[in-house]
């Protein structure tokens, strides 16, 4: 009888853990729809700059609903309050500027692919802030996954859907570099405060950091001439691909981990390319499986830092 309550939490555990990792993939799948329907939308009829005030307004204001149903409370300690602001930056302003105007240029396997690097600045950052040791393995997964986007990126795309790939796969690449940035920062507050109540932060601080950039081509759309089809990608890139997305990336966060959490990214070229295959005719060439290869392993050899750690410590 004395083990029945401690069954019932190890049940309860479980079943929670199984949720964080559905939301987790969910939100990689959400992601991944993301990458095909703003392709379909910009940067005609609407903007680039237009789709992120969109997004990050709506989601906001779909934040602020819940919470207001919700008892999360209110108070931020002063300690935190500067943390929030570089979240708000790297995880909403500058990421989501960087993205969609990143993707409207270059193609989007090329973009899924890039993305991947995140795992790979996250790792540096160990090394500079946690002063982590610079392993063989580490050495060679650097070299690996920096040797596949540099190769990806000298791939010239032939697409009607890549207008300027070069400075697309750029951008792309400084989009990885802030999320990753973001993901560190955003882990402690995790611990501290609810899901709900960080992401609502991040994104109100975020959207007026973006609205100076982004007011002008959101005022430039013909709104009332969008198409439903049209309207239908906007609210579903606002909704599940960035509100749920988002609280479902938090919440993954703050049951799984960072380190869990960011290895659902590598579900997204799968489903991005298998998307952009059918949906937009974008072709999967030699050099893409090459360089998708190499960034694969390189981030491999990266992410088995934990068991170098375990074996120089034993």
């Amino acid at each position: 009888m004395k083990d029945r309550p401690n069954e019932s939490q190890a049940i309860n555990a479980k079943r929670q853990t199984n949720k964080a990792h559905i939301a987790v993939l969910l939100t990689n799948l959400f992601f991944s729809a993301n990458y095909i329907l703003v392709k379909l939308i910009s940067p005609k009829p609407v903007g680039p700059f237009a789709i992120n005030l969109a997004r990050v307004g709506i989601s906001l204001g779909l934040f602020w609903i819940v919470w207001a149903f919700g008892n999360t409370p209110l108070r931020i300690a002063k300690k935190d309050w500067g943390r929030f602001i570089l979240c708000g930056v790297t995880g909403i302003a500058a990421n989501q500027m960087l993205f969609i105007k990143g993707l409207t240029l270059t193609s989007t396997i090329h973009a899924a692919l890039l993305t991947l690097i995140s795992p790979i600045v996250v790792m540096l950052a160990a090394l500079w802030v946690l002063k982590e040791r610079f392993t063989i393995n580490k050495a060679a997964g650097l070299s690996l996954g920096i040797g596949g986007a540099v190769f990806l990126i000298l791939q010239r795309e032939a697409s009607a859907h890549s207008s300027d790939y070069l400075l697309g796969d750029a951008l792309i690449v400084l989009n990885a570099i802030s999320y990753a940035i973001y993901f560190i920062l955003v882990k402690p507050l995790m611990e501290r405060y609810s899901a709900l109540h960080v992401i609502r932060w991040i994104f109100t601080i975020g959207f007026f950091m973006m609205l100076p950039f982004c007011w002008s081509q959101t005022m430039e759309v013909s709104w009332s001439s969008l198409t439903w089809q049209q309207v239908a990608a906007l609210v579903f890139i606002s909704t599940a691909g960035t509100f749920l997305a988002y609280y479902f990336n938090a919440y993954g966060i703050a049951k799984l981990g960072a380190s869990i959490t960011g290895s659902y990214i590598y579900t997204q070229p799968v489903f991005v390319s298998t998307i952009a295959v059918f949906v937009l005719g974008e072709v999967i060439t030699w050099q893409k499986i090459a360089a998708a290869l190499l960034i694969f392993a390189g981030v491999y050899l990266v992410n088995i830092k934990k068991q170098d750690s375990a074996l120089e410590s034993s």
